[in-house]
């Protein structure tokens, strides 16, 4: 057999599967999601012949919202998935993790080269000839499409997608054709890790931007920190503590910045969600006169339908790639540095005592409905006991619903982790995200010596959605504590429209038995049944429920037409909003 002139040279030839789950590796990917197809089989062979854990899920939608919740964790996660109907199955998830910032690398294995630009009537297509058509689907929510179907530039196709996947923090697209797998690429290339650094800032426009924030800061009488979700996703969390704590000023979270801050700090003061907030929280944030905003992201979910009532000419927004003072606006600016220079400003000439923190303004658990002697859970009554159980470390995964409104009321610990999905919002995500989280936490445990509990809220008609993904938990042997919140059905979905219409209603299942059905041996594995306070109390004391090396599951009764104040609250804006679009 001839020899291929483009491989003759290669000095460390290696096989592009191999040379794309190395470098995988070389990122800190330890496990890999998705399901098996026919045109990716001959890759899988690859994944653990190069230490990676197959994670193997139930179905791509729910491996998609596992390497979700794996990325956030981990800062960058894969997932692998067939040609066509493999990979449209895990495009709602992928589309999630796009509109979140969430760095996923989608690897597709698809049909040859050769059947492709023959235009085979091939299983999988829509049998016309067009094997494009799912990648161009794809494109519209990736930040990068890489089609490995030449040899001689898949190494360097591979480094790109998967740079720009963590740089730009959204997912990438890799299309891996059948013929492709075994094909000679130079291997010399791993020996230089990816270049993860972001472009630098302007000096003299970062200079400018940076003295008119001081400018400005220094003559607030009553300034606020606001820290939202892209703090978190563009990797800005150390330096928004060094600013937290240098500046000492009261400090907010909007729900999709739950976890950005360390709720132990003292000035620490709360979650702000417009109208959906706390009153004291609401009139604090309200009354500022400038708001140093982090990592805004302003959807109608995240600020309560929109009832944020601030102004752009008493804020300053630190964005990955822009900064802008009031309504001046400095294109090309990375947030960090920036945020880095305004707090080795501050540290200097520490800012007058009238800016310093405010009493905290979180809440705390009342019994005082216990007095008229129900034993019924609400949600005003459940979510703020939850505070004294949560731990340092916890990751902690809320479903969109009434468990993602809920959690606002609870007051994390320090290195609390919040997972949810506040902006896509698809229902079913959090199951999904929680196998994914709890992988993750699995592995940074063994490496860093922590003990990360991975808990799971979410709600019956959510979990209809995705509850297989509890057996890959049992196969990973990952252990997470898992409330399903039994209502009867879509409480947010009840809240915008149809109250006790029957297309809000679930059927009953019996739960906990799923664990068993799902394949848990005896002994691995903790259920229960809670529909009182009293229960409930007892539960949260119990260390065995607590500390347990055992998955924990707990069925959580609660009224049908109960729900937190703020999802009552953005529901009714929500569904304003859709009658004046009509």
């Amino acid at each position: 057999m001839a020899t291929d002139i483009r491989t003759s040279s290669l000095t460390k030839p290696m096989d592009v599967a191999d040379y794309l789950f190395k470098r995988l590796q070389q990122v800190g990917v330890q496990s890999i999601h998705g399901v098996p197809g026919d045109y990716n089989l001959v890759a899988l062979d690859y994944v653990e012949k190069n230490g990676l854990n197959w994670v193997g899920n139930v179905n791509e939608l729910n491996a998609s919202y596992a390497a979700d919740g794996y990325a956030r964790l981990k800062g960058l996660s894969a997932l692998v998935t067939t040609f066509g109907v493999g990979e449209l199955s895990a495009l709602n998830g992928i589309a999630g993790a796009y509109a979140e910032y969430v760095p996923v690398v989608h690897i597709v294995g698809t049909p040859s080269t050769l059947s492709q630009k023959n235009g085979m009537l091939l299983h999988h297509t829509l049998g016309n000839g067009d094997f494009n058509v799912f990648t161009n689907m794809s494109a519209n929510i990736s930040c990068v499409v890489s089609r490995l179907n030449d040899p001689s530039d898949a190494a360097e196709l591979i480094d790109h997608a998967i740079r720009e996947c963590y740089i730009q923090s959204r997912p990438a697209y890799i299309t891996l054709p059948s013929d492709m797998v075994e094909k000679k690429v130079e291997g010399n290339r791993l020996d230089t890790p990816l270049d993860f650094s972001p472009k630098k800032n302007d000096p003299d426009q970062e200079d400018y931007a940076v003295s008119a924030i001081l400018n400005h800061l220094t003559k607030a009488k009553n300034p606020i920190i606001l820290v939202d979700a892209c703090a978190i996703r563009h990797r800005a969390l150390s330096e928004t503590h060094e600013l937290v704590v240098a500046s000492g000023l009261p400090t907010y979270v909007a729900p999709m910045g739950k976890g950005a801050v360390d709720e132990t700090l003292p000035n620490y003061c709360g979650v702000y969600a417009g109208s959906g907030s706390h009153d004291s929280v609401k009139e604090a944030v309200e009354a500022a006169d400038l708001i140093l905003s982090i990592g805004a992201i302003k959807s109608d979910f995240n600020t309560a339908g929109f009832t944020y009532r601030t102004s752009q000419l008493a804020s300053i927004d630190f964005h990955s790639s822009s900064v802008k003072v009031k309504y001046s606006e400095y294109n090309g600016l990375r947030m960090n540095e920036v945020l880095t220079k305004v707090t080795n400003h501050i540290k200097q000439n520490p800012l007058a005592s009238s800016t310093r923190a405010k009493p905290q303004l979180v809440s705390k658990p009342s019994d005082s409905d216990d007095q008229t002697e129900s034993q019924v859970i609400t949600h005003s009554w459940l979510w703020p006991h939850f505070t004294s159980w949560v731990r340092e470390d916890d990751v902690i995964v809320t479903e969109t619903g009434t468990s993602g409104y809920g959690i606002w009321e609870v007051k994390f610990q320090r290195s609390t982790t919040a997972i949810s999905q506040i902006l896509w919002g698809s229902i079913g995500y959090a199951t999904g995200s929680a196998q994914g989280a709890a992988l993750a936490a699995k592995e940074q445990n063994a490496e860093q010596q922590r003990h990360r509990r991975t808990i799971l809220f979410t709600g019956d008609g959510s979990f209809q959605l995705t509850a297989q993904e509890v057996s890959t938990m049992i196969r990973q042997k990952l252990n997470p504590i898992i409330f399903v919140i039994c209502n009867e059905g879509y409480t947010i979905e009840r809240f915008i429209h149809g109250m006790k219409a029957g297309y809000n209603d679930v059927g009953e299942w019996h739960y906990k038995d799923l664990v068993s059905a799902f394949g848990a041996q005896g002994g691995t594995y903790l259920t229960y049944q809670i529909k009182t306070k009293d229960q409930l109390r007892k539960l949260l004391v119990d260390k065995e429920f607590a500390e347990a090396s055992k998955l924990r599951f707990v069925e959580l009764y609660m009224p049908k037409e109960d729900a937190p104040t703020a999802l009552q609250m953005t529901a009714e804006a929500s569904a304003k909003n859709n009658a004046k679009a009509e």
